[in-house]
């Protein structure tokens, strides 16, 4: 299934699209795709349910962010090889994880916002895995049973933040608006592989970053079970898994976003973001 939000900000409702790719609001079931929704109560109400029967919502409502309050916002850096490359970089031995702040979290259509004195404001499209239990300790054999869908995400960076003013990565992460995730949270039933998933960025429709989710240093499984042994992760967080080569920083010249610029995402089977740079 396809889950998303949509509404105004902070005022979304939870939907799912049917099987005509009709709107359907989920409200009577579910209050919010939030830790609560991942429920295995819930869930098994949702697919009995002929979805047809539920309200139709129109497709012109704002798309907020597919998965909302929950705990915490992951980074893994550096987990292709070629965008370790570009940026002269060694590969990492073992994942690197950071956190972006729940405050960066945005909708895939919302603007984004250069931060006030950036200079480097790059672009970073990532597919996005999102947990459905408490999992602590975790075998990689067993991850796939803790992750619930994926969904796409843009991890956009401040890279003067993030590598020149000291301290970790999390200064040039967490920006307000630099979290889009969406438009859709996929059930990972409706995915034939995860690791097999093509993955393209442009900016004012140029190409800028096209990979696959096979180029992944660290693969999912292994993501999922490296992280549960750091911290323990709940229903609803979301796992950024890395981005391939093709950034802003990684070019030469350098290219950063500027007031006016368009970038659009769009990983196979997750649908597909459209973010106007302010």
């Amino acid at each position: 299934m396809k889950f998303l939000r949509v509404g105004t900000k902070n005022r979304e409702k939870p939907a799912v699209i049917d099987k005509l790719g009709l709107l359907r609001d989920l409200s009577s079931i579910t209050s919010d795709l939030n830790p609560n929704f991942f429920n295995i109560k819930i869930l098994k109400e949702i697919y009995k349910i002929d979805l047809s029967t539920l309200p139709e919502l129109s497709p012109n409502l704002r798309v907020g962010p597919c998965v909302n309050n929950f705990q915490k916002f992951i980074g893994i850096g550096m987990n292709y090889h070629d965008h370790a490359i570009e940026t002269n970089t060694k590969p990492p031995k073992e994942p690197i994880i950071f956190l972006k702040a729940n405050s960066s979290l945005s909708g895939p259509y919302d603007d984004v916002v250069i931060p006030k004195n950036s200079k480097k404001t790059d672009w970073e499209i990532e597919l996005g895995i999102v947990i459905e239990k408490k999992a602590k300790n975790i075998t990689e054999d067993e991850a796939k049973n803790y992750i619930f869908g994926f969904c796409i995400v843009n991890d956009i960076s401040e890279r003067e933040f993030q590598l020149e003013r000291s301290g970790q990565w999390d200064k040039g992460k967490g920006c307000d608006t630099f979290g889009p995730i969406g438009p859709f949270l996929v059930t990972k039933d409706e995915i034939k592989d995860a690791q097999n998933l093509n993955l393209e960025l442009k900016v004012n429709d140029k190409v800028m970053q096209k990979s696959n989710t096979n180029k992944m240093i660290f693969n999912i499984s292994f993501i999922v079970s490296y992280v549960s042994n750091f911290m323990t992760l709940l229903p609803g967080d979301v796992i950024a898994t890395g981005t391939p080569a093709g950034v802003g920083m990684g070019k030469n010249p350098k290219t950063f976003l500027k007031k006016g610029d368009i970038m659009t995402l769009k990983i196979e089977s997750l649908g597909l973001q459209k973010q106007k740079v302010i």
